[in-house]
């Protein structure tokens, strides 16, 4: 028979005991709601080629795209089991963080402000500035563009920061901002500028799009990653994405990886290396 005084101790002892072990969460994983549910619900755009559009059927294509129906298939075997949320740039977080998407694929680059409200999966694209050029241009690349100083007019979309990110490549240079992508190409077209600074992914969208009518001057900068973003605080979510992204670029679905890059950016992907694992070189 226990005495009162020492059951009194012993309540205590267990209940200081208890109170020491983490809480369990209360909520199962985002990974358990989404395979319960039966299909994933996607945050993108629909207006940025060759990221998120919509084709001449009107359905969203693009390599924002493609990388939900990589998770979906990783998740389900059916790379199409997703509902796609159609949001603008401002709402790519905000969608995340109130639990009206499982994730957001959106080009979204990765920053240490954006990374205090999400958790950013492993990166599926470095993005950069680079310039294009006419193939008929009288300069021949990036190095004859430098070399003609201020005689070079260069194209760029308006913001804060358009004459420094010029400059940052072509010191020199002349640069007019316009106020849309389509002005800025514009110009390009009718030669009132020699290049139009864009990104990379624009050009190599463009070139393929128009076989002989554009050209790189072969100078990238400003690199970013483009990652999807997903909420805070579920770890099981946030790995099995990165799994999912992961296999894609380097194990068994690199296939499907490598033929959306190619249909989007008209580039070939050599195969990953047997052996060692190429991304712990």
């Amino acid at each position: 028979m226990i005495h009162p005084f020492h059951a009194s101790k012993l309540v205590i002892a267990t209940v200081a005991a208890l109170s020491s072990v983490p809480a369990l969460a209360e909520d199962g994983s985002k990974l358990d709601e989404v395979l319960s549910r039966g299909y994933l619900i996607v945050g993108t755009g629909s207006t940025n080629a060759p990221w998120h559009f919509k084709s001449a059927e009107d359905k969203l294509q693009g390599f924002d795209i493609d990388m939900a129906h990589i998770i979906s298939k990783a998740l389900f075997g059916d790379p199409e089991k997703v509902q796609f949320v159609d949001q603008s740039s401002d709402a790519r977080i905000p969608n995340i963080t109130t639990g009206k998407v499982d994730i957001t694929c959106q080009f979204m680059t990765v920053t240490g402000e954006r990374a205090q409200q999400i958790a950013f999966t492993i990166p599926y694209y470095r993005e950069g500035v680079g310039l294009m050029m006419k193939s008929g241009s009288q300069y021949a690349d990036y190095a004859a563009l430098k070399a003609a100083g201020s005689a070079v007019t260069i194209a760029v979309l308006q913001n804060v920061y358009a004459e420094e990110m010029v400059h940052a490549a072509l010191p020199d240079a002349t640069v007019d901002q316009y106020e849309s992508v389509d002005l800025m190409y514009q110009a390009l077209n009718s030669d009132r500028a020699d290049a139009a600074a864009t990104d990379q992914s624009s050009i190599a969208w463009h070139m393929n799009q128009n076989p002989g009518l554009y050209k790189d001057a072969g100078y990238g900068w400003n690199p970013q990653s483009y990652a999807c973003g997903v909420k805070r605080g579920d770890q099981d979510w946030l790995n099995f994405v990165n799994t999912a992204l992961h296999e894609a670029m380097t194990g068994v679905e690199f296939d499907f990886y490598a033929n959306s890059f190619k249909t989007w950016f008209g580039k070939d992907l050599a195969p990953p290396q047997i052996g060692f694992p190429v991304e712990f070189q």
